[in-house]
C-alpha cells in the first residue's frame, strides 16, 4: 500500500479538539453525575463542546470529544458489549456533502499508517480504544489501540468508520457507526454493532474519540460538525442535553449515561 501523505493526515488528526455525547435510558438504573450503575457494572462518561459560544439562529463549526469507560464494582470480568448507540442533540448537524468517503473494505486488516494512506481524505477524527481480551484457558490481557474515524457509507446510509489498530499484539478492527434518525431531543443517532467488529473475545473497557473536520467544497469551507445555541433573547447561556450513549450487553441488558452542558449565545 502507498503511504504517501501520511504526515498531513496525522497532523490533521492531532489538531482536533473536543466534546461529548451521553444519556441514561429509563429502567432500573441509577445515575450520579457522570456515572451510572446497573447491577455490578459501572459506566462513566466525560465530554465537552468547543467552542461553547454559538449563534442562536444558525449552525457554526464545532468539535466534540467523547470518553466512555466500563468497569465492574468488584473487579470481576467485564461483560461483552454487543451494540453501542450515541445520540446527538437536535440542534447538531453532520455535513458530508463533498467530503471523501472511505469504504470499510479499504481499511480492513490495515495498520494506522496504511488506513491513513488510503483514506486520509475521509478522516473526521481520532482517539483511543482499550479492551481486555479473554481467551479460553488463558489469563485476560489488555489491548490498547489507536482509533481513527473516517466518513463512510454503509448499506446506503451515512456512517462513521472507527478504525482501531493495536501494536501489541498486532491487530486491527473496523467498527461502522451508522448514522440514523434519532428521537426526542436527539436528531441523529450513531449505531455500531460492536460484537461483529471486535469478535467474541475482547471486552470493551474504554474509548475516547474526538470528531472535527474542516473541508473545502466549491471554494467554500465546510465543517463536518456544526451546532447552534437556540435560546431565548433574554438569556445569554443555558444548559442542554449534549447527547446520549447506551451499551447493549450480551444477554440483552443495557446501560447508559447522560450528561448536560451549557452553551453561550453570541
Amino acid at each position: 500500500m502507498r503511504r504517501l501523505g501520511n504526515t498531513r493526515w496525522v497532523r490533521l488528526a492531532s489538531a482536533t479538539v473536543a466534546a461529548v455525547f451521553a444519556l441514561a435510558p429509563a429502567g432500573a438504573e441509577r445515575a450520579v453525575g457522570e456515572q451510572a450503575q446497573r447491577g455490578n457494572l459501572i459506566s462513566s462518561l466525560k465530554g465537552e463542546l468547543r467552542p461553547l459560544a454559538l449563534p442562536r439562529d444558525h449552525p457554526a463549526p464545532i468539535a466534540v470529544h467523547l470518553e466512555g469507560r466500563l468497569r465492574t464494582a468488584d473487579g470481576s470480568p467485564l461483560p461483552r458489549v454487543t451494540k453501542l448507540e450515541i445520540g446527538l442533540p437536535a440542534q447538531g448537524i453532520i455535513s458530508t456533502r463533498g467530503l471523501a468517503a472511505c469504504p470499510p473494505r479499504r481499511i480492513r486488516n490495515t495498520t494506522t499508517s496504511e488506513a491513513l494512506a488510503v483514506c486520509g481524505k475521509a478522516l473526521v477524527g481520532h482517539g483511543q480504544l482499550d479492551a481486555v481480551v479473554t481467551l479460553p484457558n488463558q489469563a485476560p490481557f489488555p489491548v490498547r489501540a489507536r482509533l481513527l474515524a473516517f466518513n463512510s457509507r454503509v448499506d446506503k446510509h451515512r456512517a462513521v468508520l472507527l478504525h482501531a489498530a493495536a501494536v501489541n499484539p498486532p491487530t486491527s478492527s473496523v467498527l461502522p457507526m451508522v448514522i440514523r434518525r434519532g428521537s426526542g431531543r436527539f436528531g441523529l443517532a450513531l449505531v455500531g454493532r460492536v460484537a461483529s467488529a471486535l469478535g467474541p473475545w475482547p471486552r470493551l473497557r474504554r474509548f475516547e474519540v474526538t470528531l472535527f473536520r474542516r473541508y473545502d467544497r466549491g471554494g467554500v469551507t465546510h465543517s463536518y460538525l456544526s451546532a447552534s445555541c437556540p435560546i431565548p433573547p433574554s438569556l445569554t447561556a443555558a444548559p442542554f442535553s449534549l447527547a446520549r450513549t447506551s451499551y447493549r450487553l450480551a444477554g440483552g441488558a443495557r446501560i447508559g449515561l447522560g450528561i448536560a452542558r451549557s452553551c453561550r449565545a453570541r
